[in-house]
């Protein structure tokens, strides 16, 4: 663990042994988000090598389905 201070405009600098450790780079786009009162920060290479991994194995059209599911959420209102 390590004690860094939010600084001007927000920013905050990621200790030396953490960039190594994760093999960040000057210039590396980082992606930030929340879970629950925690800041998660990775880099983006990572969170998309997840992304691909997750949805891998998945048969056919994300985006079919998607628009199946919306269209019968449609149909379903509609009645009612």
């Amino acid at each position: 663990m390590y004690r860094v201070r939010l600084g001007r405009q927000g920013r905050v600098v990621i200790p030396a042994p953490l960039r190594r450790v994760l093999g960040l780079r000057q210039g590396d786009t980082l992606v930030c988000g929340t879970a629950g009162q925690r800041l998660i920060l990775e880099a983006r290479r990572t969170a998309e090598e997840e992304l691909w991994q997750r949805f891998a194995k998945v048969k056919g059209s994300l985006a079919k389905e998607l628009i199946a599911q919306r269209r019968r959420e449609v149909e379903r209102e509609a009645k009612a």
